[in-house]
């Protein structure tokens, strides 16, 4: 079962999984999958075309987002469907705090943490568990890494490494907090030095997570802090 307050407004070709709470005044509009035991509301607006200013009017009634499961998203965000790809896509246990923009073509990984107030650009890729501070604004085709922190109201303008702790003007940093809270305890040195020192990591499980980085980067054509 799921419970949707009878002031949201469910639109045509949207498939729930089960569990889900969606709050007063949400605005959901299809194609838009979606898994389970997500709390979306109130005030969300979910399928809105992409805001695209080579074509504003685009035809965006077949343009798919896909939210998966146990993520909570806040008052007054949107998430917005694609223009160029396939997809606009939410991973699974993503919290997006109050009034997040989630642009045409993004894909927002697992465990990400979005906080209020932050504005991404379209076509950006927000890997596994890295976090936005307040007020951060991404631009188009960026790649935020898996387990980064960006500083509450930075630019990003370049892609931001796994690991890393981006503060502009700062020389980049080893985000203590992400390696203890996801388990990364035993990479740690490994880490320390791939971020500070440029040198290629040698364990199976963080050289898998700095070659995926590495094929989004390479496929982004930007620049790298």
């Amino acid at each position: 079962m799921n419970e949707i307050h009878p002031t949201a407004i469910i639109g045509d070709n949207v498939r729930f999984g089960k569990g889900n709470k969606i709050l007063p005044y949400t605005i959901i509009l299809g194609p838009t999958e979606i898994g389970d035991d997500n709390i979306i509301g109130p005030h969300v607006v979910i399928g809105s075309p992409g805001q695209d200013t080579r074509n504003p009017r685009y035809d965006s009634s077949e343009s798919l987002i896909r939210i998966g499961s146990r993520n909570i998203i806040r008052e007054f965000t949107g998430i917005q469907k694609p223009c160029y790809q396939d997809l606009t896509y939410i991973g699974d246990d993503v919290f997006l705090m109050q009034s997040v923009h989630i642009p045409h073509d993004a894909h927002i990984m697992n465990k990400v943490v979005i906080t209020p107030m932050c504005v991404l650009a379209g076509i950006t890729r927000i890997l596994e568990g890295a976090n936005l501070g307040m007020g951060a604004t991404i631009n188009q085709y960026s790649v935020v890494g898996q387990y980064s922190i960006v500083a509450t109201g930075a630019a990003v303008m370049k892609n931001v490494k796994p690991f890393c702790k981006y503060i502009p003007n700062k020389p980049i940093s080893v985000n203590q907090y992400a390696i203890r809270k996801f388990g990364f305890i035993d990479f740690e040195e490994e880490i320390t030095r791939y971020i500070i020192n440029g040198e290629a990591p040698s364990s199976e499980t963080i050289c898998r997570i700095v070659s995926d980085f590495i094929k989004l980067h390479e496929a982004s054509g930007r620049e790298m802090y």
